[in-house]
């Protein structure tokens, strides 16, 4: 009897944790592109929030399971299967990341790689994704962005075969080569001739996105008693004694709690004040405005949108041309060095500081 338990308890314990990990796999969706080199898109569409996994391979030929040195021959061409949860972001939104990651004009490959193996392509799974392509293309043809017409075509996804396993993460495992292929290839000056600023706007939202807020029990240790009441529990710090009203140094100011990004030294000013005062927020970063009857007036207050910090104030006492005064507490801040940006992971506002 107590082994015909076992086996019972074993066999649901196992229905249970199939069930688990099918629900799991059915939260997520698939898409395949192609944009030339799957190492540099693969490095590209992973550091996107939302998107769980992305897979390096072969697709669109005529041989199966090809390998590293026959699948041009075949008709394949490089490609990647990205993973990702539809909550968190959506199709439309990963076509437009893969438009401003490839040079969709050129039919005959990418960049430095020619031939047909590497040129570009959306392959759609479902009919949705077919319309959404379809339209997506379209709006871009007609935006006036590009000079030309889009040579990347929408085809229908056949099977997708995983390129051998030292091609998946190749730029994490090989970092140095990575970086030396993609400068040699022109990859990026390519891009930023034909994206120009909606580039690097379009990547600092999406990076934005991905921090998340701690367990209150988890802030309570790793943050100072002043950093929790004010980014908790609406708090504000005296002025002239706090960490950064007068700060002069270059870089960019992040929310102590999560890390999101929201200043910038370029748009800090000197207000008279004793806190720190900006212009504006830094591009892409998600702050709340929300109302503050508090202390018999009624305010603007600023809250970061992915961890619901408490900054400060918004006020209209700023300087021409929009004469706002971002009125920020030092302890809802965490200041980033110029120097230290891509240390850190957040390279993407070095452009910031060029000089």
């Amino acid at each position: 009897m107590r082994k015909t338990f076992l086996l019972l308890s074993s066999f649901f314990l196992l229905i249970w944790l199939t069930a688990i990990n099918t629900s799991a796999k059915e939260d997520l969706k698939s898409a395949i592109f192609a944009g030339g080199c799957f190492w540099c898109m693969e490095a590209d569409f992973e550091k996107i929030p939302g998107i769980k996994d992305v897979i390096s391979g072969y697709i669109g030929g005529t041989t199966k399971n090809p390998s590293y040195e026959n699948y041009g021959k075949a008709g394949h061409i490089e490609a990647v299967r990205i993973f990702y949860e539809p909550s968190v972001i959506s199709y439309a939104e990963l076509l437009e990341i893969f438009w401003i990651n490839i040079d969709p004009l050129d039919k005959d490959g990418q960049f430095c790689d020619r031939g047909h193996e590497y040129s570009t392509a959306v392959f759609y799974l479902t009919n949705e994704q077919k319309e959404l392509a379809a339209k997506s293309k379209n709006l871009l043809d007609k935006s006036g962005i590009l000079k030309e017409s889009i040579e990347t075509p929408l085809i229908m996804a056949g099977e997708f075969f995983p390129a051998e396993d030292y091609h998946q993460s190749y730029y994490k495992k090989n970092p140095l080569r990575y970086k030396y292929y993609r400068f040699r290839c022109g990859r990026d000056q390519r891009l930023n001739e034909l994206w120009g600023e909606k580039i690097s706007v379009i990547k600092k939202v999406k990076i934005t996105a991905k921090y998340q807020k701690p367990d209150l029990r988890e802030l309570e240790k790793t943050l100072t008693s002043l950093q929790f009441e004010v980014t908790q529990n609406d708090a504000t710090e005296p002025p002239f004694r706090n960490k950064y009203w007068n700060n002069k140094r270059e870089g960019i100011y992040v929310d102590i709690v999560s890390g999101e990004p929201l200043f910038s030294s370029t748009d800090k000013y000197k207000s008279g004040t004793g806190w720190p005062s900006f212009t504006k927020p830094i591009a892409g970063a998600g702050i709340i405005k929300k109302e503050d009857r508090s202390w018999f007036a009624v305010r603007t207050e600023l809250r970061s949108k992915q961890a619901d910090s408490h900054l400060g104030h918004l006020f209209n006492d700023g300087p021409k041309p929009d004469g706002l005064r971002y009125c920020i507490n030092s302890a809802a801040l965490r200041f980033v060095a110029k120097n230290d940006l891509e240390i850190e992971g957040y390279s993407v506002y070095k452009d910031l500081f060029q000089n």
